[in-house]
């Protein structure tokens, strides 16, 4: 004789293998959830700018840094954002102003670019900056202007032997990994923000 089948094991252990399945994947998913997602405790300053290396020649970005003159715009370019662009193959000039150009703009400038809001601003400004290429002070001459990073143009001048970039004399010329770094004496406004 047959024995009557007892319908809730039936339903019973479907339900319950289902279940423990549900519970082993969503473990696994979290698993791997939390290894591809980024930690909420990561800081902001990852990327190659943030890479340290004791045996490569510094890139433009390290040669501002190591430079006692420039740490006006080291926190501009940190407030921008911008450390990453500037560890980039390139090669890439870089048109360094020192802290006394910083100084010489008007009272509570710098302070107000350095302002979370005024970020893009800032960056603009910076951008100006910089210019693809790698040409020393006297390959400028050779030029009417140069292209920057933000997309504008920055007349280049000669003076005897001296040579301006949107106004800014180039006072000395660093060769660095990924390009040079000209230091010049004024902040380089692009023509949008004069």
């Amino acid at each position: 004789m047959k024995r009557p089948m007892n319908w809730k094991a039936f339903v019973a252990f479907p339900v319950a293998l289902l279940f423990f399945t549900q519970c082993n994947n969503a473990d696994q998913s979290g698993e791997e959830a939390s290894r591809n997602t980024p930690s909420a405790t990561l800081s902001k300053e990852q990327g190659q700018a943030f890479v340290e290396d004791d045996v490569s020649d510094p890139n433009v970005l390290q040669v501002a840094m190591q430079s006692k003159d420039h740490t006006t715009l080291v926190a501009a370019v940190q407030a921008a954002d911008l450390e990453n662009a500037l560890v980039n193959a390139g090669p890439l000039m870089v048109f360094a102003p020192t802290n006394t150009a910083f100084d010489a703009l008007p009272e509570g400038t710098v302070e107000n670019l350095l302002k979370p809001e005024n970020k893009d601003q800032l960056a603009n400004i910076l951008k100006y900056h910089v210019t693809p290429g790698n040409y020393s002070k006297d390959f400028l001459k050779k030029f009417k202007k140069v292209g920057q990073a933000n997309n504008q143009n920055a007349p280049v001048e000669v003076k005897g032997d001296d040579v301006y970039v949107s106004g800014a004399k180039i006072i000395a010329s660093i060769p660095a990994s990924n390009g040079i770094v000209h230091v010049i004496d004024q902040v380089m406004l692009p023509p949008d923000n004069e």
